[in-house]
């Protein structure tokens, strides 16, 4: 028990020394942990939304009107394909009530419909079995006679994904690049605790101190740092994410920003955990080249 008391006591008594460049490593881990905790978070927004909107998408083939008759054998038709899971049929008044709904925030264009209702088409919505198919049905239904036109929001799914990625790859080069700077302030820090106490560390070897009895102070001084950093790092990004969604209240139905409490807890104990093997990495790097702790 004296010996725990004892290994407690200097690692707060040597973060309490060297202030500054403490809060600099901690700040270090701060701001690469917010970073690759920010990512984690933000692809998991991404992630929901994505299934979200997949669940949703729909190829839609707007029917000439001189081809309603035929609507049940197109309809059929769609329904063998493969890639097809459902096939919806909206009639033109359909259509039209649900264009003045879509539209209810442009007059100009309401009032164009309203004044000739017949220019809005009958269409089928077609639900592909896997999102990723709705090129295949395109090309399908482009061969396909009396429809006017096909149009998707694959493509805008797509584009989303890409732009999920890129920041990915971006925020995670930026998380990794101050992770490295975290971990070498963190051992500079050490370093700097191992040097004040050298005449200490060289009376303690004098009088039988074991390496380990010596260093483990230094490690736990690191781990407290990365633990310190990793925590606030947590902090930050929960409190954001909840901020979003409370004040984010305007956006669309479709855009949802709540990340599930439970993914939030799992993630953040392993950036937890990272915070404090960056540290311990750290003083165990400065504890390994350090001259006055050689054996």
């Amino acid at each position: 028990m004296t010996r725990v008391s004892y290994v407690l006591r200097e690692a707060f008594a040597n973060i309490g020394r060297n202030g500054l460049v403490v809060l600099g490593a901690v700040l270090a881990v701060f701001i690469s942990l917010t970073l690759t905790f920010g990512t984690l978070v933000f692809g998991e927004v991404v992630r929901i939304n994505t299934l979200q909107w997949a669940e949703d998408v729909r190829v839609i083939a707007f029917v000439r009107d001189d081809a309603l008759t035929a609507v049940d054998e197109m309809k059929a038709e769609m329904e063998s394909w493969a890639e097809v899971e459902s096939v919806n049929f909206v009639s033109k008044s359909a259509a039209l009530e649900e264009a003045r709904i879509l539209l209810s925030n442009q007059p100009a264009t309401l009032r164009v419909i309203e004044e000739s209702p017949d220019i809005v088409p009958a269409s089928l919505r077609i639900k592909p079995v896997d999102p990723n198919d709705y090129q295949t049905i395109v090309t399908r239904l482009q061969a396909t006679p009396g429809l006017l036109r096909v149009q998707s929001a694959g493509q805008a799914i797509d584009a989303m994904i890409s732009l999920r990625d890129g920041l990915r790859v971006m925020f995670w080069l930026l998380a990794v690049a101050l992770g490295v700077a975290a971990v070498a302030l963190i051992a500079n820090t050490i370093h700097m605790a191992i040097y004040a106490r050298r005449e200490e560390i060289e009376i303690m070897r004098l009088v039988g101190a074991s390496n380990w009895f010596v260093r483990i102070p230094f490690l736990l001084e690191g781990a407290i740092e990365g633990f310190l950093g990793a925590a606030l790092a947590v902090g930050f990004v929960v409190i954001a994410q909840q901020l979003a969604v409370d004040r984010l209240t305007d956006l669309p139905d479709w855009i949802n920003v709540a990340v599930r409490s439970d993914y939030l807890f799992t993630q953040g104990t392993l950036v937890l955990l990272f915070g404090v093997l960056a540290g311990l990495v750290g003083s165990g790097l400065s504890l390994t080249v350090h001259k006055y702790l050689r054996t």
